[in-house]
């Protein structure tokens, strides 16, 4: 049995994984071996923007297979899917972005994005925000908002501090001794928390008084899931370096940070090769996040987030929910206590919707369907999701 070798044999992340045997994934709806099909309202954990198997990336993948695959390491040779992608990212990009390093997941572009504030400022100080998540590498470990999940982990980074998501008090301690703050444009596993009262202008600002770099990480809010391409244009801000994964890629892995070429540039000599990699910018990769991008940009799937989001609220409207966090089709159900969320998500699954945990905030529930989910499937998964909401809340 597949789920008997996935216990054996392949290493996990938890004791108890959910251990679905996959067959197959199309569109909105993933396939067990056993035939039951469920509605996907998790994506891949915001990784799938198009769903699965979209056709353009698809077509992408087996178009760029037959021409080449990896050929020279990261930086070396001009390859057109590589250089597409990063020239038409830039073109979605505020003006201070002027070129992207390519990278193979949303962790390994943060550690990229830190290596280059300190190389830029000459500083050693970082800051993140409590609650936060950026990966699990030693240094987006040791920039993540939570010391339970890294202490067993230590000695990490030296010199990193944390401030409080939406706290203007604790702006101060952004010194001169800071290299760059790293923020989660929408803090993810804290419950999906937006930037309130200009918040994210107010850090800019107090980074560019003290010399310091702003990044953003838009691994979860980019490319289309709040209704913009990057969750921080609702927000009005200009970050110096942003993070970007997950959903660029339609599936497959990547990463990548973008700054301006005057920044970027510190990482090519003194020394030389000062962040490199094999496999980033892989040919066969890029054609897929190209087709990615292309289809999130020229199509209405962004302009269709709002009234999904909209709709979503509506059908999701139940006693039991306290509130509804997020931005577009990045939202989190609110519950009293966390073992209703726990119940809710496993009684979902039971009844044919995919839902997932939050890192952080055990008492919400990760609602990132993919951009193409259409209005009858998300009437029928809230339906299922309402259905588990009453025999959880009458026991």
């Amino acid at each position: 049995m597949l789920k008997d070798d996935f216990l054996k044999y392949q290493a996990k992340t938890t004791p108890h994984p959910l251990g679905i045997s996959v067959a197959k994934a199309k569109g909105v709806y993933i396939t067990d071996t056993q035939g039951k099909k469920y509605i996907d309202f998790i994506s891949g954990v915001s990784a799938c923007s198009l769903g699965h198997c979209h056709p353009k990336v698809t077509k992408a993948i087996r178009k760029q297979s037959r021409k080449y695959l990896h050929v020279m390491v990261y930086g070396e040779f001009a390859q057109a899917p590589a250089v597409s992608l990063c020239k038409e990212l830039i073109e979605l990009l505020p003006d201070n972005q002027e070129s992207v390093y390519l990278t193979n997941s949303g962790t390994e572009a943060i550690e990229g994005a830190l290596k280059l504030a300190k190389r830029a400022t000459g500083r050693s100080e970082l800051i993140g925000a409590y609650k936060s998540y950026h990966g699990s590498t030693h240094g987006a470990l040791s920039l993540l908002g939570s010391e339970q999940q890294k202490s067993r982990y230590r000695p990490l980074l030296p010199n990193t501090r944390f401030i409080r998501f939406n706290s203007e008090k604790d702006l101060n301690q952004i010194t001169t001794k800071t290299a760059a703050v790293l923020l989660e444009t929408i803090q993810g596993g804290a419950g999906f928390i937006l930037p309130k009262d200009d918040y994210l202008q107010k850090v800019k600002a107090r980074c560019e008084s003290v010399g310091s770099l702003l990044i953003l990480d838009e691994i979860q809010p980019g490319f289309g899931r709040t209704g913009k391409f990057f969750g921080f244009e609702h927000f009005n801000v200009k970050p110096d370096i942003v993070v970007m994964g997950k959903g660029m890629g339609g599936g497959l892995p990547v990463g990548a940070f973008s700054a301006s070429r005057e920044l970027m540039r510190v990482l090519e000599e003194h020394p030389k090769l000062g962040h490199i990699t094999t496999f980033g910018g892989n040919p066969l990769i890029a054609a897929a996040c190209l087709a990615t991008l292309r289809e999130i940009r020229d199509t209405s799937l962004m302009q269709e987030v709002s009234t999904k989001e909209t709709l979503i609220r509506k059908e999701l409207a139940h006693s039991s929910i306290k509130e509804i966090r997020g931005k577009g089709l990045m939202l989190a159900p609110l519950f009293d206590e966390p073992e209703i969320a726990n119940q809710v998500v496993l009684k979902s699954i039971e009844r044919g919707l995919m839902l997932f945990w939050l890192l952080w905030e055990k008492k919400a529930i990760r609602l990132t369907p993919p951009l193409i989910i259409s209005k009858k499937e998300i009437k029928t998964g809230c339906d299922i999701m309402r259905l588990a909401l009453d025999e959880v809340t009458r026991c």
